[in-house]
């Protein structure tokens, strides 16, 4: 299972194996900020530990990727974090499981930040390549590249707390 890690100053890192969480811990590197319900860890000894699912280093690191302005790579797994996995139209309240280019790529448009989205099956089916104006839809915001280099998706539930922008 994975865990969150939190920089000192609570903010969002990354996401490490839950052994790198309890190494971090039992060197005194992190603290448990929240276990993960009541599962324990126990070593060979017989002695248990709270599982971890969300940890917080004791001393803030630094690095060239937290500085950096540089928008990240298109994926799709960014996608989902982007539009929190929600499909795009307006007064859709499903889950978006595809990719939507909102201007078509038989149309010349570019898998990118800027011109793709979520939708759910039903909405991507129907509007196939057309262009939302045609079909006289709207979407929930308009698409536009996240800022950083990072982006958490929320892997786990009981994470969306830490995710979100303050």
């Amino acid at each position: 299972m994975s865990v969150l890690l939190l920089n000192a100053s609570y903010e969002p890192l990354t996401i490490v194996s839950w052994k790198r969480a309890m190494t971090l811990m039992l060197t005194g590197r992190a603290e448990l900020v929240e276990q993960d319900g009541d599962r324990t860890v126990r070593s060979a000894g017989g002695t248990e530990f709270p599982y971890p699912n969300v940890v917080r280093l004791m001393q803030m690191v630094s690095f060239a990727g937290m500085r950096t302005t540089e928008t990240p790579r298109f994926s799709k797994k960014g996608l989902n974090a982007r539009d929190n996995r929600e499909c795009q139209v307006a007064q859709c309240d499903e889950r978006g499981s595809t990719v939507d280019h909102v201007i078509p790529r038989s149309r010349g448009g570019s898998s990118s930040w800027e011109n793709c989205v979520l939708m759910c099956q039903e909405h991507n089916g129907a509007k196939g390549d057309r262009t939302l104006d045609q079909l006289g839809w709207t979407l929930k915001k308009a698409p536009v590249a996240p800022k950083g280099a990072i982006v958490l998706v929320t892997a786990r539930p009981g994470w969306e707390a830490w995710l979100q922008p303050s």
